[in-house]
């Protein structure tokens, strides 16, 4: 077959997480609901952390940044999803799919990020906290945000720049509910393979320095838990770290399991309806997750509501 460049006004067909018509009205409810809980369970955070003098810390502060990028990771890929079930409709244009690649990777590459500061976040405040104040002072805390978005920008600009390059056949189904970067390339008649060692490389300094970082960060600090002499003070000093664990864990556990679980399978649609759990539930859990056993959050949330 001939391989035939694309241009912006072609188009691939998303097949989404089933095919099947008596399906979509349940999958357009569903993921409707959970995107608006996802909006305003972020938004509220967001908007209880500012709202807050007693929360203008750096622990908060990176809290409201993951917030924000959430809402941004989840909207890139639901609204497109809703749109193409209501019009019945599968078709994303090449260009329409370019820029969900580029914003999905740009803002899971910053959410990576930020869960890794703040995991050193934790490891300063409960291995230094003497010096806490003046290592996490607002310079260097906004350079950690505005560091994430360079590299996570420049990452997905290259991945994207590199699909670019790519020639493609007639068959543009992609058996998934975006575009995602994996199942893109996949459809090239061209060479694919320094896509291949790019999306390596980007998936390690994306995926595998963030996480390398978190287990460091997490390694510091149980050692550190485990000097303290009295179990109240342990179980304290954990406590601080309990929600950011469990974000991670549920983040990486589930993105990590798509993954993993992509090698070992050739089935497509069911590493679609895998990829809902850190694309989709993850960020409408996290708010979750931190305003159930945060008292800070559960006061500014109760102040804010109550004006």
């Amino acid at each position: 077959m001939e391989p035939g460049n694309v241009t912006q006004s072609s188009e691939f067909l998303l097949l989404g997480l089933s095919e099947t018509p008596g399906q979509q009205p349940l999958l357009f409810g569903l993921f409707l609901s959970m995107y608006l809980i996802t909006v305003l369970g972020n938004l509220l955070m967001i908007l209880a952390v500012s709202s807050d003098s007693h929360l203008h810390t750096p622990m908060y502060f990176f809290l409201s940044k993951l917030s924000l990028v959430d809402m941004c990771f989840t909207s890139t890929t639901i609204p497109k999803m809703l749109v193409n079930i209501q019009t019945q409709s599968k078709a994303i244009t090449y260009a329409g799919c370019l820029t969900q690649m580029h914003f999905f990777i740009l803002f899971g590459g910053v959410d990576d990020f930020i869960l890794t500061v703040m995991a050193y976040d934790r490891y300063v405040a409960i291995c230094h906290p003497l010096h806490y104040t003046v290592i996490m002072n607002s310079q260097l805390c906004g350079l950690f945000v505005l560091v994430s978005w360079i590299m996570s920008a420049v990452i997905s600009l290259l991945q994207c720049l590199m699909v670019l390059d790519l020639s493609f056949c007639s068959n543009l189904e992609i058996p998934h509910f975006f575009c995602e970067l994996k199942q893109v390339v996949q459809l090239a008649c061209s060479d694919t393979f320094p896509n291949d060692i790019v999306m390596y490389f980007s998936a390690g300094l994306l995926g595998g320095g963030p996480l390398a970082g978190i287990l460091y960060s997490y390694a510091k600090i149980m050692s550190s838990i485990r000097a303290i002499p009295s179990a109240q003070g342990k179980y304290k000093a954990f406590s601080t770290c309990a929600s950011h664990l469990s974000v991670v864990f549920l983040f990486y556990g589930t993105s990590l399991g798509v993954y993993l679980g992509s090698v070992g399978t050739h089935s497509s649609q069911s590493s679609a309806t895998a990829s809902v759990m850190y694309t989709v539930v993850t960020p409408m859990l996290n708010p979750f997750i931190y305003s159930l056993r945060n008292k800070d959050i559960k006061r500014a949330l109760e102040r804010f509501l109550g004006r």
